[in-house]
């Protein structure tokens, strides 16, 4: 009785033991990239690809109210392996459709929720997935990255001055600090995407997505200074008006958890790029993949297009009959301009209505009859307006525009992702759809997939683009440039504003309110409208400006803001990239380098072959090391045969159209 009573209990523990410590793995389609799930006590996830171990074993999981925990002393129930091979169209994207191809694991554990794993050959993700009859408060979300390694990182850093006591106030525009996993900057975050780079030229860019009624993730550096985890912006309870104008909701107090919401969700995506060179990420499509599907069932109304600005040149305007400024007079130059370059539409920018209240207009301009002349001249008419002025009224700002027939808005001072804002951008989005407006979230928010769920967002900020660099000698803007396209650029469009006709060299930039510069030569500002994403693309300089250097300007409004391909085809992060975007039958090709010069050569073989094409081709002049400026056009006939090298020069760039 003694020996079948021991021998009971030794299958009892082996039986819990089993339980207790289990090991799962999917693979990416390829094979390359293998993703392993141990489940013991805790819950954790590690990477290889190939021999590499990209992401040392790290933990997840989410506390619910009345502490439960998901992810402690887990259970599984059961599991489910699929693989998935399909394509989606992408009609406001670099490229008309997506390959959505992955392997996947979802893990079903007891007390009602199950983590999902997909692993693609260009990365991998999980999110959890809850199934509970009742609402659910979440509390906190453990979100663990180790390494084996002290790695090099590229980090976009919070800093914010408005509030300096809560460091969730983030306007998410940051250049990027290359420092050890373990240098990671003292008392700070950081927020995503942001890149370690591992040997073998490989390298990882991690993000989130598909981020719905639920704050954004921020990391800070772990105990050991061997990875990071997790920080969230805790639910606002109290809010009081601040920053800049009094323009934003600064947080005065906060709950203890990070969102009262549905028990039955999904909650967003964390995921890891992983690339065996820099030119992958920079034409990458993880965040596509992974948001949620549209929303809106006819799109066939939102219009991708360029935007003749006003602010960044400080409505300088000059040899018109005019005073110059915020008035009817003024932007119908505007519109005029706009109208006799093709360019798609207009913004009227701060200025136009009082701040806080965008239903009382300035007197001195007349938006109906602006509206009205530009619809003459088949411009549309966008307005800018603060987040927090249209949030107290965004039914009847909403309604009363669009009756008006403007055609969108640019909402500003955002500068939180908070759960509460999250869910505000969603619904200015749905409201916005409802009045078939479109949206310009300049107001410093990063994207994170919103723009498939609702595609009449066309933009976001969330990035240090020429607005802010205008009056910034010490940041090194070519370094940037040539740095957000395989980091930032990933998690979807931005409104950089590039456009800047008065170029300078390095020792030459100076700021200016009223007639500003950009750092780097000419063609790299035309090189940015194919290299930067953003459907809704903004022309910075003033209509003056550009009509003087109207050959810049015709180049420009030919370049389209969405394409049906594209092309990556060299490139390193920090120093140097070349993309090619087809639209139709032609091609667009765009490429820059930093404060060093280079030669590079453009290999066009992503051209049809069998086929001639002409090249209209803008490359840095052979003076513009000293004269910024300086330019050279040449037309030339190339195939896919064809390699062409060209010298950039320092902080240069070159510009094609090729049809």
């Amino acid at each position: 009785m003694k020996n079948a009573i021991i021998l009971f209990c030794l299958l009892f523990l082996n039986l819990s033991f089993s339980q207790q410590k289990k090991n799962f793995s999917v693979s990416s389609p390829n094979g390359k990239i293998e993703v392993t799930v141990a489940v013991s006590d805790k819950i954790s996830w590690t990477i290889w690809h190939q021999k590499d171990l990209i992401l040392a074993p790290s933990e997840m999981s989410m506390t619910l109210d009345e502490n439960t925990v998901l992810g402690k002393n887990p259970v599984v129930l059961n599991t489910k392996k699929e693989s998935v091979n399909t394509e989606f169209e992408t009609p406001l994207y670099k490229k008309k459709t997506v390959q959505n191809k992955y392997n996947q694991l979802v893990l079903n554990f007891k007390n009602d929720f199950s983590i999902e794993f997909r692993v693609f050959d260009d990365g991998a993700a999980y999110r959890f997935i809850t199934k509970k009859k009742k609402n659910i408060t979440v509390k906190w979300e453990n979100v663990s990255l180790n390494f084996d390694q002290d790695y090099n990182t590229l980090m976009p850093y919070v800093r914010d001055l408005r509030n300096p006591k809560d460091q969730f106030i983030s306007s998410f525009e940051s250049h990027y600090e290359n420092k050890k996993i373990s240098g990671f900057s003292k008392d700070t975050l950081a927020f995503s995407p942001f890149l370690i780079d591992y040997k073998n030229h490989k390298k990882a860019v991690f993000l989130e997505a598909d981020l719905e009624d639920y704050p954004g993730l921020f990391v800070t550096n772990n105990k050991n200074k061997t990875g990071f985890e997790s920080r969230f912006s805790k639910y606002p309870t109290q809010e009081t008006n601040g920053g800049f104008n009094y323009l934003n909701k600064l947080i005065t107090e906060r709950a203890d958890y990070l969102v009262k919401t549905k028990g039955t969700r999904t909650f967003p995506w964390r995921a890891i790029v992983i690339s065996e060179n820099d030119t992958a990420l920079a034409n990458n499509d993880m965040v596509q993949k992974l948001a949620e599907p549209s929303k809106i069932k006819d799109i066939s109304w939102i219009k991708p297009g360029k935007v003749a600005w006003d602010w960044w040149n400080d409505w300088n305007i000059y040899n018109v009959d005019f005073k110059a400024g915020i008035n009817t007079q003024t932007y119908k130059y505007y519109i005029d301009f706009a109208s006799k370059n093709k360019v798609e539409y207009v913004v009227l920018d701060e200025g136009w209505s009082v701040e806080t209240d965008i239903m009382k207009h300035n007197p001195n301009v007349d938006l109906e009859a602006l509206i009205a002349y530009a619809k003459e001249r088949n411009v549309g008419i966008i307005l800018w307006a603060s987040w927090m002025a249209l949030h107290e009224n965004i039914d009847g700002v909403f309604d009363n525009y669009a009756k008006l027939g403007v055609k969108g808005f640019k909402v500003d001072f955002i500068d939180r992702d908070d759960a509460k804002m999250v869910n505000s951008v969603y619904e200015i989005a749905q409201k916005a759809a409802n009045h078939k407006l479109i949206i310009d979230f300049h107001g410093m928010y990063k994207p994170t997939g919103i723009q498939r769920t609702y595609p009449n967002i066309l933009n976001f900020e969330g990035v240090k683009g020429l607005e802010n660099n205008k009056w910034t000698p010490n940041d090194d803007v070519p370094l940037y440039d040539t740095t957000i396209p395989f980091i930032r650029m990933m998690a979807g469009p931005m409104d950089y504003t590039p456009g800047a006709m008065r170029n300078a060299t390095k020792s030459e930039f100076k700021p200016s309110h009223s007639n500003p510069m950009s750092q780097g030569t000419r063609c790299h500002q035309l090189a940015l409208y194919t290299i930067f994403e953003a459907p809704l693309q903004m022309m910075a300089d003033s209509p003056t400006a550009f009509m003087k250097e109207q050959e810049s300007t015709d180049f420009i409004a030919k370049v389209p803001t969405t394409f049906d391909e594209t092309a990556a085809l060299d490139g390193e992060v920090g120093k140097y990239i070349s993309i090619a975007r087809r639209k139709g039958n032609t091609w667009y090709l765009g490429a820059i380098t930093n404060w060093d010069s280079r030669d590079i050569t453009i290999d066009f073989s992503f051209l049809e072959k069998g086929k001639k094409f002409q090249a209209e081709i803008f490359s840095d002049g052979l003076n513009a090391d000293k004269a910024a400026t300086d330019y050279k056009k040449e037309i030339v006939t190339v195939d896919s045969t064809t390699k062409l090298k060209y010298r950039l020069a320092n902080g240069g760039g070159l510009a094609m159209i090729i049809k």
